[in-house]
This record gives C-alpha cells, sequence and structure tokens, in this order.
C-alpha cells in the first residue's frame, strides 16, 4: 500500500510511456509467476530485464528499488498485476498482453482508477480525496471541448473531490477571461496566476514555514513553489500520455493541447454517463481487487451490442453485419477496419511526403520548432518527424515503430524492443535512432539499446546495416561510445557497429542539400556516407578527431 501526502491529484508517472510496461509484465509473469515480490526477486527481474531488446534504462545502482519503480507503480495501480500474497498477471493484466485491443483495456483501467483506494491511502497531510482522477479529466476537456496543458496541469490536478468539478470550471473560465484581458505576455501571466494558485493550495505549509523539499534542504519559498511546479508539470504530462494511451484523445503538440477525438464522442458520452463517479471498496482490497482487474469492468460503447453494430455499420458501411456473430467477433471486424483504414490514411501521407519534397517547409519548421522547444511532447514529434524527413529522401522503404492512432496522428514513441526507424534499401539497411535526451543521461539511456538495434537488423536482414542517431545536441560519452564500437569486432552486436551521431542541425542540413540539389539522391550516397565514416574512423587517433570529420562530411554528403 502506498501513503500519499499529496495535496493535488496523484498520477502515476512510470512508466513514462503505458505501452512500454506491456512486454515487462509479460516477462514478470514468464520468469517470477508465483514467487514472492522481495529483494532477491526484485533484482533478479531487473537483470533479465536490462538483457531484453525492450529496456531503455538503468536500473544498475539499486536494481530493486528500479524494479519496484517499474512494477509497483503503474502495473499494480491500474490492476495489471499483483505482488502479494505472489507475482501474478490478472485477468486485466492477461487481456492487456493478449488482445489487439490494447486501448480498449487501458480506457477501462484507467477509469476504474481512484483516490482513495486500498492501494493508495492519504497521510494526515493529504488533502481529502474522492476522485476517480481519468474520469473526472475525460469529462472535464470534455465540457470544454479543448483544454490547454497548462490549464490540466494548473486546474485539473485540482479536481482532488468529483464534486469539485463546478468550481473547478469556474476557475478555468476565469483563467480564460482574465487571459484575454491582461496586457501581460502570456508566460508572465500563467506564472503568476499559477504562483498564485499554489499559494492556495499550500497554505497550510507556507503559513507554517514547512517548505522544505525530499529534493533540497532550501527551506526559501520561491524553491517550495519551483519543486511544486515541477511536479505538477510531471504529473500532467504523465496524464497526458496516459488518456491518450486509450485512443479517445487528440493531441495539438503546436498549442499544447488535448481534445476528444471527434470520432471518439458517442464512446465518451456513453463511459461519462454510465461509469459510477463514487469511488469502491475504499477500505476492502480483496473486493477491489476483484473490480480493478477485471478486464470486462466498467461497460462502454462497445460492450452494447446494437450500438456496436451500428457503429461499424457507419464507419464501415460496405461491411454485412451477420446478427449471429458474437460481441468479440464484432469487435475484432471493428478493430481490423479500423487498422485497414489507419493503414490507408498513413500510405497516403506517404504518398505525399514522397511527392516532390512538397512537405519540406513543413518538415523543416518542424524540426525548428523542436529545437526551440515549443511542441507538447518533443521525443514523439522528433521520432515522427525524422520518419517524414527520411521518407522524403525517397529512397528504400522507410519504416517508423512509432505508435499512430486510428487517424494516422503520431501517438507515441516505439517501444523498447525495436529501432525507432527502420530503412530497408536493398542491398543495405540503415536504423535510426533518435532522443531527445542530454548530457550524461543521452549515453545512459541510449548507448547501449542503439547498438543492441542495429544488431537485431544485421541478425535478421543478414546484410550491411548502419545507424544514424540524432539529437538536438551529442554528449560526448556518446561520441566515444560509438567510435569505439567502429573499431571493436563484438559478436554480440553483429561485429563492428557503424553508428554515426549527429546533431540535429546537421542533419537538417542534409535535409536541406538533398531538397536543394537538381537530382534525386540515391541509397548507394547514403551509403558511402556510412561507409567514409567506417575509413575516418580507421585512421583517426580519436572519438574527437573523427566526430568533427564525420560532421563536416554530412555537410557535403551529396558531393557538394
Amino acid at each position: 500500500m502506498a501513503r500519499i501526502g499529496s495535496k493535488i491529484l496523484f498520477i502515476t508517472t512510470s512508466p513514462r510511456t503505458p505501452f512500454r510496461m506491456i512486454p515487462e509484465i509479460e516477462l514478470l509473469n514468464t520468469h517470477f509467476a508465483g514467487n514472492k515480490w522481495n529483494t532477491q526477486t526484485q533484482t533478479a527481474f531487473m537483470q533479465l530485464l536490462r538483457e531484453e531488446n525492450f529496456f531503455n534504462g538503468e536500473g544498475v545502482n539499486d536494481p530493486a528499488f528500479s524494479a519496484r519503480d517499474r512494477i509497483n507503480r503503474a502495473p499494480k495501480a491500474l490492476g495489471f498485476v499483483t505482488l502479494s500474497p505472489v507475482i501474478g498477471l490478472t485477468s486485466a493484466g492477461q487481456e492487456l498482453i493478449q488482445t489487439k485491443r490494447k486501448e480498449e483495456i487501458f480506457l477501462r483501467q484507467l477509469l476504474k482508477f481512484q483516490l482513495p483506494s486500498p492501494y493508495h491511502k492519504p497521510t494526515d497531510k493529504a488533502v481529502a480525496f474522492w476522485v476517480k482522477p481519468y474520469l473526472e479529466i475525460f469529462r472535464l476537456i470534455h465540457h470544454f471541448g479543448t483544454l490547454k496543458f497548462d490549464e490540466l496541469m494548473i486546474f485539473g490536478l485540482q479536481l482532488v473531490d468529483y464534486r469539485l468539478f463546478d468550481s473547478i470550471v469556474a476557475k478555468i473560465e476565469h483563467f480564460r477571461m482574465t487571459k484575454v484581458q491582461t496586457k501581460q505576455n502570456y508566460k508572465s501571466f500563467k506564472n503568476e496566476y499559477l504562483t498564485e494558485e499554489l499559494k492556495i493550495i499550500y497554505n497550510t505549509e507556507i503559513i507554517s514555514g514547512n517548505t522544505q523539499t525530499r529534493e533540497s534542504n532550501n527551506t526559501s519559498l520561491t524553491n517550495f513553489l519551483q519543486t511544486k511546479i515541477n511536479n505538477m508539470r510531471d504529473y500532467t504530462d504523465a496524464l497526458l500520455r496516459y488518456l491518450r494511451a486509450t485512443g479517445m484523445v487528440n493531441i495539438s503538440h503546436v498549442g499544447k493541447s488535448i481534445s476528444i477525438a471527434s470520432e471518439k464522442i458517442q464512446e465518451v458520452n456513453y463511459f461519462l454517463k454510465n461509469t459510477d463517479r463514487e469511488p469502491s471498496f475504499i477500505d476492502d482490497e480483496k473486493r477491489y481487487l476483484e473490480y480493478l482487474a477485471n478486464h470486462e469492468l466498467p461497460q462502454l460503447f462497445i460492450d452494447d451490442k446494437d450500438l456496436l453494430s451500428a457503429k461499424i455499420q457507419d464507419e464501415f458501411p460496405y461491411i454485412k453485419i451477420d446478427t449471429a456473430l458474437s460481441m468479440s467477433e464484432l469487435k475484432d471486424i471493428l478493430y481490423d477496419e479500423t487498422a485497414k483504414r489507419k493503414d490507408n490514411i498513413i500510405a497516403e501521407q506517404v504518398s505525399v511526403i514522397k511527392d516532390n519534397y512538397s512537405l519540406y517547409n513543413e518538415i523543416n519548421e518542424t524540426f525548428n520548432q523542436i529545437a526551440d522547444k515549443l511542441l507538447y511532447d518533443a521525443p514523439l514529434v522528433l521520432e515522427w518527424n525524422t520518419w517524414r524527413a527520411m521518407t522524403m529522401l525517397n529512397g528504400g522503404q522507410v519504416t517508423p515503430n512509432l505508435k499512430f492512432d486510428d487517424f494516422g496522428n503520431p501517438m507515441s514513441t516505439a517501444q523498447g524492443n525495436m529501432a525507432d526507424i527502420v530503412c530497408d534499401y536493398g542491398d543495405f539497411g540503415l536504423t535510426v535512432e533518435v532522443t531527445m535526451q542530454t548530457g550524461q543521461r543521452q549515453y545512459e539511456m541510449e548507448g547501449e539499446s542503439v547498438a543492441r538495434h542495429l544488431a537485431k537488423l544485421k541478425k535478421e536482414t543478414n546484410k550491411p546495416s548502419y545507424c544514424l542517431f540524432i539529437a538536438p545536441d551529442i554528449n560526448e560519452a556518446c561520441i566515444a561510445h560509438f567510435y569505439a564500437l567502429h573499431k571493436m569486432n563484438i559478436s554480440y552486436y553483429g561485429g563492428v557497429s557503424t553508428i554515426v551521431p549527429l546533431p540535429l542541425n546537421i542533419f537538417q542540413k542534409m535535409i536541406t542539400d538533398s531538397y536543394k540539389t537538381a537530382y534525386t539522391p540515391q541509397p548507394q550516397q547514403i551509403k558511402h556516407f556510412f561507409e567514409c565514416s567506417n575509413e575516418i574512423a580507421a585512421t583517426s587517433e580519436d572519438e574527437k578527431v573523427w566526430y568533427q570529420r564525420i560532421t563536416t562530411e554530412a555537410l557535403k554528403w551529396l558531393g557538394e
């Protein structure tokens, strides 16, 4: 049981990307089902996890703590695993792994998550929770049509009791009205408004002088409020990522806002009307787990056979509905037809992207917005836009491994068991990895997994393969690591690993050069660039010389 002392909505933040918990709980169940969840099994789990292609992280310094962080949070809180008396998957956990309709399972589990619960008991310092957070945030988004990230952070996180819904609505309306009337620039206005709200939320702590945080011995009010702002930003980011995993919402990365997908309005209306807003089984862990773990609860729009049949008929009128079909068969029809429609939409996107660089200006501007930190979820947009840029080069088959929603919009980054982008150029292959990580963390999070993903492609295709690593800035540890892999024949990685790290602005210049050139660049020019990296590494005295020379080569990769 977790004790929470929060004055705002408690939102699980681990794992950061919801879909990444799927292979991890499957690994946990495969190797440790029936065992006790203790320091020994936690350490052993992390040892196994670090060896998997889908792992993206550390877990070295305190593996038991890292295991608890990955499993005790969202997987347990959302009812996918049980850890007491022994490790096991719940019905919802089994369904999450097995079903094609994973968004449906995420939706059901999020709608049941509640505060308080037998898993989350407030401390004496906490606010009086009485809410199903995701359910009420869905209601708030639905009420306004569109909510900004800042509005969710400042006001949505104050919806700690569903009976406060109307007062939160009034706060947002007042914020919007005041924003229109102010002569301040938006950033200053928002910061002042947020500070005043925080002073109200944490009034007791501020008056009593209890402003020391766990992160610092600094007791100043400025440090206290900034820490709370950072926490709120993390919670809001996690909130949006988990809502997006349901497939019910759209995200505007430029406007930093969230809305209900127009095609999902009926479904959202249904669960808002029919899902009980009251928390259940507060002091009965057995009954709460039975309720939370049931993958058929709560009832959704698509659980009504007549409504489901009508939805299929409305969206796919060429499908003839057989009244003898079961609910499961009807759901599969809806899923399969939606997947076909999505594939067709993405194929149309590819066709437009390849149409003589018609999207060059948009793609280039998106990279500029990423560099200027103007977008929500820059890691996802960077991955998506890099796929578009590689596709625009119009050579080979370029496959993104990010997840798209039902209408071809980027939904979440690639799971950890694969490269971000895989390019097949016939006689050679290329993986493309992107990250917004900086500093030492860039190396810790990306360095080893990049080589593993490249090795996987080599093994699967049995042909020469290379890797392009892109980040706004390249950390020196990554440069050293990738330089060394040019020279080391490691069988685990399929021999030497040709991985070229480039800062985003250099990659943009390469794309611009291909746009401006009088001819269409050919795959062999891409291959030549990577072979050139091998030659430069063989003759360079150290990694700094190699990196300087290969970035210079990138600036003239078309030989001009």
